[in-house]
């Protein structure tokens, strides 16, 4: 039987719950007592929630443990006790994973844990985690990403993907598929998947600007050219591209670049196509155009962002 910590601090957000419910499935799913799941704190006893009420926990210096996983809080304060931060320190060595949920990657960091790491947090306190601890390599959009025995995950329901790729690695692909399945979500985020899409980030206003990106976003092995958006958008071509800078922010050629980097990467990491099928596909025309994208985009080529997303 695998032992999970779940490190539960005041204050923290329930939606967690989410993530550790995929470790009850799969024991009820097998019948079998893969898993045992355990809320822990620094003194036991019962620890209020973001919402207010309470939940029962033991020390956390009881007892052995396969994963430690931390969550967030909703308040911002991440001042972690010297005795949490000696345990998550010692959980490291001791233990086959430790773990982050959304904002909880900064009680890890505060550890010392993510130096010299790749990590993600809730993609709206990525920014001030890179700033505040510079040498952890912060992925902002990531969903979540495993580095050696370190495991961090976004926001929200990005915690319960974590949880079910831990699972896939434990018990296999069929218990992990069938598990998200149960829970009404696709089988599997890939940990390096967007946190939140490019079409809504572009945050078109106005109906014909968001029809050209739909239109783009669908027709991505095609041509884009600003006279087929803009024909699309049913505009002139001076029209469409004022409007679409003054709406997105960017230039047409820009965005389309940025919805075909989104769709490649996501091809990639799945690993289900060559990479010059990929770069056919999401209209780079050939593979050496895609991995000059990928390099100005990601840092890295596809190959390296598909042996990532492997583990």
């Amino acid at each position: 039987m695998l032992r999970i910590g779940y490190i539960v601090t005041p204050n923290f957000q329930v939606m967690i719950f989410s993530g550790l419910t995929v470790f009850e499935m799969a024991n009820r799913l097998t019948k079998e007592p893969h898993y045992e799941i355990r809320l822990i704190s620094e003194e036991g006893g019962p620890v209020k929630s973001s919402l207010g009420y309470s939940v029962m926990t033991d020390r956390f210096d009881e007892g052995s443990f396969d994963t430690v996983i931390i969550g967030g809080v909703i308040d911002g304060v991440y001042e972690p006790s010297p005795a949490l931060v000696d345990f998550l320190q010692t959980a490291v060595k001791t233990t086959r994973r430790v773990a982050s949920m959304c904002t909880g990657a900064f009680f890890l960091a505060k550890a010392g844990i993510l130096d010299d790491r790749r990590a993600t947090t809730h993609w709206a306190h990525a920014r001030a985690l890179q700033s505040s601890y510079p040498k952890i390599n912060v992925a902002e959009d990531r969903i979540f990403i495993v580095d050696g025995p370190v495991w961090t995950s976004a926001g929200m329901t990005a915690g319960t993907d974590l949880a079910i790729s831990m699972v896939e690695r434990d018990l296999g692909v069929e218990i992990a598929s069938t598990i998200a399945k149960r829970m009404v979500m696709f089988h599997r985020r890939a940990g390096g998947q967007l946190q939140h899409s490019t079409l809504l980030d572009l945050e078109a206003r106005s109906d014909r600007i968001q029809t050209a990106l739909v239109f783009a976003k669908n027709n991505l092995h095609t041509q884009l050219t600003v006279d087929r958006l803009a024909e699309a958008a049913n505009l002139s071509v001076r029209q469409f591209t004022r409007a679409f800078r003054e709406e997105t922010g960017q230039s047409p050629a820009k965005a389309v670049e940025n919805l075909r980097l989104e769709a490649a990467r996501l091809m990639v990491e799945q690993g289900r196509l060559p990479i010059d099928v990929v770069a056919r596909e999401t209209g780079f025309a050939d593979p050496d155009r895609m991995r000059r994208a990928f390099l100005r985009a990601f840092g890295q080529p596809p190959q390296a962002v598909r042996r990532a997303a492997r583990g």
